[in-house]
């Protein structure tokens, strides 16, 4: 079993890597976090055979803090290493910030300067990550993440201040950041070969990471999905989410009623259609109209239903009864007119799927009734 130490445990990139390192097997985790004494530090350096050093500090109260953090705690590691003779492996969060002439960033490049050496003199192991702005769950809003700032804030219906919007973030996602991590536990990485790197890195203007927050947001009135085949909208919705209040989780949708049920909608999507419910009262019969383009997708849940088509060209009508004792898709392609009529004494259920966003303005439904002499049932009855 390998004994895996933490420092910065209690921070953004050490809670998501710690829930991450107990799915794997055979090993143990040791945590080290603000206010843990340096008795408590070297005892788990006594034990560790790799050390994931995440602490330090990138807005503190007084600019000294930075070297006495960034640069000082990782020099407190590699002497007592040393002196301990200890084979570990050390990978260490820095930052893209370390290429600047900034306290922060001359803080982490001190740290690293002091890693290698360290490398150098006991050929222990070393990965360095020089991380550009990470985003995801449980990072800490109104601090220093422009994305935690804008989710939490747009979430709680509190402002948001934009200097430039069209400047440009370089941005790595939590569980890409993690995923890389572990991965060191297992490689074994190549002398002088120190720096490792996370992908994908995502360029974003700060104007289009608020104005897609903004859009999250307003889902719960359009219900339009974004398109997450784009990995950063994906995860920047992902993001969104985890900022929102316990107490708003959920949310009313409209229901649409008349004398022959309900309906209303779930989701809708540019990219993939939209899905809704219709609910259908004792012998109500929908639908008698067919699409040129539209094509969908009905699924009964609840109850039994005759489902019937006629192609606009054909006398010929086809039937499938359905029911949810056999939960079934029946596909309604397009020029068959189709109607679906509740055979039970109970309601109806019926989930749909449309390949396309209704629009009032070109409908592509036109009435055409289905009934007609001739009957070819298909499917079985239930």
């Amino acid at each position: 079993m390998k004994k895996i130490l933490v420092t910065g445990s209690s921070g953004f990139i050490g809670k998501n890597l710690i829930e991450r390192l107990h799915r794997e097997p055979d090993l143990e985790i040791m945590s080290f976090t603000n206010g843990d004494g340096m008795g408590k530090l070297r005892s788990y350096l006594d034990q560790a055979d790799i050390i994931f050093h995440l602490a330090g500090v990138n807005r503190p109260k007084n600019e000294d803090e930075f070297e006495k953090t960034n640069k000082g705690l990782t020099d407190e590691m590699v002497n007592y290493l040393k002196k301990m003779n200890k084979k570990t492996k050390i990978i260490f969060s820095s930052s893209l910030q370390a290429e600047l002439e900034n306290p922060y960033g001359l803080s982490k490049k001190r740290a690293e300067d002091s890693l290698i050496a360290f490398s150098k003199a006991t050929n222990n192991e070393l990965s360095i990550f020089r991380l550009p702005n990470v985003f995801g769950k449980w990072c800490k809003p109104n601090y220093n993440s422009v994305v935690a700032t804008f989710c939490h804030n747009i979430c709680n219906d509190k402002k948001i201040t934009i200097h430039d919007p069209d400047k440009v973030l370089n941005l790595v996602y939590i569980d890409d950041v993690v995923e890389g991590l572990v991965e060191c536990i297992y490689e074994q990485q190549a002398a002088d070969d120190y720096y490792r790197h996370i992908h994908p890195v995502f360029q974003v203007s700060v104007g289009t990471i608020a104005n897609k927050i903004y859009e999250f947001k307003d889902i719960r009135k359009s219900l339009l999905i974004p398109d997450l085949s784009d990995k950063f909208t994906k995860y920047l919705y992902t993001t969104y989410l985890s900022y929102l209040p316990q107490n708003q989780f959920g949310y009313d949708l409209p229901v649409h009623k008349d004398d022959r049920g309900s309906l209303f909608e779930l989701i809708k999507s540019q990219n993939a259609g939209q899905i809704f419910v219709s609910v259908s009262k004792s012998g109500v019969k929908r639908g008698n109209h067919y699409h040129n383009t539209k094509v969908e997708k009905f699924c009964v849940i609840k109850g039994k239903a005759a489902i019937t088509f006629r192609h606009i060209h054909s006398d010929e009508i086809l039937e499938y009864v359905v029911s949810d004792q056999n939960i079934q898709i029946i596909d309604i392609p397009p020029g068959y007119t189709h109607a679906l009529e509740n055979l039970i004494d109970d309601e109806l259920i019926v989930l749909f799927w449309a390949n396309e966003v209704f629009d009032q303005t070109k409908p592509d439904t036109y009435y055409l009734n289905v009934d007609n002499k001739k009957i070819n049932k298909k499917g079985d009855s239930i």
